[in-house]
């Protein structure tokens, strides 16, 4: 790489991560680092995805770029039952978590499944994966393509791109900390959708319907119901499938935040038919309790381990003898460790804590369908 040619990629990493780090959220992220990326690798599509960072599935807000909705469930299908190069879950746990088709291969694609199935008949001759992480926790995937005619990603390209992979994660594990929202009242009950061993739709209740209503806009597939899947939840459904044929596979279970700031938590399991064989996948979408939303705000704050149990200590309103003896540490510690939540969270009090993380985003129903009056 020439001086001048360096001197160009640094001012554009630069700016990459200076109007990434501006975003308000992680679609404006993505948007932002995607226009500058670009410019300095090339690509002719793309697909910016925020993942869980306990389980590492694919949840919302994504950005598909010059991509067909028809393939989502061609690519899912190949990450999670045949593919065995650069498989997501293999990037998120190496020493540099961003690899090259054409690289990993030798220059020999036709290992991929991914890129039997789903990149050759799309006109796509290599794929750059990445996994945004931080602290050993996936935040988002990125899918880089480039079509038929273009060189394959190279070494230095590589290297820019895994230069930038954390601050992004970092950028997108803060939009995990609470913000004050009003919040829309909730269905009655857990939406359910029922999907065939293909990741096709076979039925849905209306409380799914209503929980649909409130996500994020991303990419979709189309249903005979006429309902528009987000691929997220059709990802889902077939990890069920997946990990019902191979446990190890992991958690079918994603937490998302809808466009009212509440957290929702989907999680998917297989059914069985009559001679035990896998039957349709379950998909169950359902208001996130405390206890799944914690490590997120914990991980958002960037509360160590023993912090976050102090904090949930404290939300419990014990004082800190208890909280001392139930972690077998000295007050004195535990007082260090609050005053350490503190500063990160931006706190003075124990009760501004609870209502920072918790109070104000998790705003109890029944408060909200109360009705106060005054009588003599």
């Amino acid at each position: 790489m020439t001086g001048s040619k360096s001197s160009r990629t640094s001012v554009g990493r630069a700016e990459l991560l200076s109007r990434a780090g501006k975003a308000t959220d992680a679609l404006g992220m993505f948007a932002e680092a995607s226009a500058h990326l670009r410019r300095l690798v090339p690509y002719d599509a793309a697909v910016w995805r925020v993942t869980d960072p306990v389980t590492g599935m694919m949840t919302a807000p994504i950005r598909a770029e010059n991509l067909d909705e028809g393939g989502c469930a061609v690519y899912w299908e190949s990450e999670l039952f045949t593919e065995n190069v650069n498989l997501f879950r293999d990037l998120a746990r190496a020493p540099v978590p961003v690899a090259g088709l054409r690289q990993t291969t030798g220059d020999l694609p036709t290992r991929s499944t991914l890129y039997e199935t789903f990149m050759r008949p799309r006109g796509f001759h290599d794929e750059l994966r990445a996994v945004l992480r931080v602290g050993g926790r996936p935040q988002g995937h990125i899918s880089l393509f480039r079509s038929e005619g273009r060189a394959a990603f190279d070494t230095a390209e590589t290297r820019l791109i895994a230069s930038v992979l954390t601050p992004l994660a970092k950028r997108l594990r803060s939009f995990a900390e609470p913000a004050p929202q009003p919040l829309q009242d909730a269905p009655h009950g857990p939406g359910l959708l029922l999907f065939d061993p293909k990741g096709a739709l076979l039925s849905v209740n209306d409380d799914a319907l209503a929980y649909l209503d409130t996500l994020p806009e991303g990419p979709a597939v189309p249903s005979p119901q006429g309902v528009r899947v987000p691929a997220w939840i059709q990802a889902t459904a077939m990890k069920a499938r997946a990990g019902a044929h191979e446990p190890d596979r992991g958690q079918a279970r994603a937490r998302v935040r809808n466009r009212a700031g509440r957290w929702l938590v989907c999680h998917a399991s297989c059914l069985r038919e009559a001679d035990g064989g896998i039957g349709a996948s379950a998909v169950v979408i359902e208001p996130a309790k405390t206890s799944e939303i914690v490590p997120l705000i914990a991980d958002a704050y960037e509360l160590t381990d023993r912090e976050s149990e102090v904090t949930q200590y404290i939300a419990r309103g014990l004082p800190t003898g208890e909280i001392a003896a139930q972690l077998r540490l000295s007050p004195h510690t535990v007082r260090d460790h609050i005053k350490a939540v503190f500063e990160k969270v931006g706190v003075s009090s124990r009760g501004e804590l609870v209502g920072k993380l918790f109070t104000e985003y998790y705003a109890p129903p029944a408060e909200r369908n109360m009705t106060r009056v005054r009588t003599d």
